[in-house]
């Protein structure tokens, strides 16, 4: 399947520049997706290495035959492990575009969408974990209101998880379509798009746990990144911009700030773009996807 079916790559030629690619350097890929991220870094590779993660199994038609890349068959959490597998213990740059493609956004079957009907699956590794269904019909009211809100920013997230737990009394939901009868209520019709979009974001971080695999990529990415090396991140949602925003800044998740003797802050990381970098307008024209994209670049002290 040709890579411009799969995913066009949001910030390709901004995000790979961020990157500084060096003679013989070893670079990660933690998205690998359709592999057009990958195939630049190629390009561009002289005498070193590129590693790509994906954890779905959709992504490994779109492999990459060169000597000078390995797939790696993973959640990216799993970064530091299968680096050490594969004898690296330091690392040159890592690149990672968040967020879903847009080849799963436009497959029914995958269930990330609400403009399809389909199944209640959302999970980007389906060959493990449980499904958006599972979390619907098994979670507690609670615990459905907390992902509403704290996942999705949505004001009527303990209601809609009341209406979740009263409608699955009467049947399971296990469709989309199930649950955007539910849902329907509890969104302002001047704002259904948007508001339905929230929801399912909210369910898809808590199906695929991305916000705690996010935090332990950083954390490895940098562990292993040399002085000079390059933490590249494209984000799409507050929620993750926030993390990643945090972690170059402050070296921790939380955004707390430590300084020393001279109240200098002590980071293992140096902003390099002070302003966030976004699509130009001709690129969000042509990519609809990219344009919530914010592209943040940081080098290891």
């Amino acid at each position: 399947m040709a890579e411009k079916c799969y995913h066009v790559p949001v910030l390709l030629k901004e995000s790979v520049d961020g990157l500084n690619i060096g003679k013989g350097g070893i670079y990660v890929d933690v998205t690998f997706g359709g592999g057009g991220h990958s195939r630049e870094i190629l390009s561009r590779l002289d005498g070193g290495h590129l590693y790509s993660f994906d954890q779905d199994a959709e992504a490994e038609q779109n492999i990459v035959g060169a000597e000078s890349f390995t797939f790696v068959r993973s959640n990216f959490r799993f970064l530091k492990n299968f680096m050490r597998y594969y004898g690296v213990s330091e690392i040159d740059g890592l690149l990672a575009d968040l967020g879903v493609s847009s080849h799963h956004f436009d497959d029914s079957k995958r269930g990330f969408s609400f403009r399809f009907e389909g199944d209640l699956d959302m999970r980007m590794n389906q060959r493990a974990g449980k499904t958006a269904a599972d979390v619907l019909n098994g979670y507690s009211e609670k615990q459905l209101a907390d992902i509403f809100y704290l996942y999705g920013e949505l004001k009527q997230g303990r209601k809609l998880a009341a209406a979740v737990v009263a409608a699955r009394k009467e049947k399971e939901l296990k469709t989309i379509g199930d649950f955007i009868d539910v849902a329907t209520p509890f969104i302002g019709r001047d704002r259904e798009k948007k508001d339905l979009a929230k929801v399912f974001q909210a369910l898809r971080i808590e199906v695929n746990g991305e916000l705690d695999a996010l935090k332990q990529m950083l954390n490895s990415a940098i562990e292993m990144l040399k002085p000079g090396g390059r933490l590249v991140v494209i984000t799409y949602h507050s929620l993750e911009d926030r993390i990643v925003k945090n972690m170059m800044k402050s070296g921790n998740a939380e955004g707390e700030v430590e300084k020393d003797f001279f109240g200098r802050v002590s980071s293992p990381l140096r902003v390099i773009n002070s302003k966030v970098i976004v699509p130009t307008d001709e690129e969000m024209e042509s990519n609809p996807r990219s344009r919530s994209a914010k592209l943040r670049i940081a080098e290891k002290v």
